[in-house]
């Protein structure tokens, strides 16, 4: 695989979980791990590192 082709696949699956986390944080859906129930800010969190991620991998 390419370099290129990489850093595309990677932005693209980190575009869909950046998407996952900024619906969940919107909707307010629960995630549990175990027993613990993980707070809506880490999404938030999640949404501006993940996000930035992306943006790294699919900019030109």
């Amino acid at each position: 695989m390419s370099n290129n082709a990489y850093r595309k696949t990677a932005g693209s699956v980190f575009t869909v979980v950046a998407v996952v986390h900024a619906l969940r944080a919107l909707y307010g859906w629960d995630f549990i791990v175990g027993s613990w129930h993980a707070p809506i800010w880490i999404s938030w969190v999640a949404v501006v590192f993940i996000g930035w991620l992306a943006w790294s991998g699919l900019r030109k």
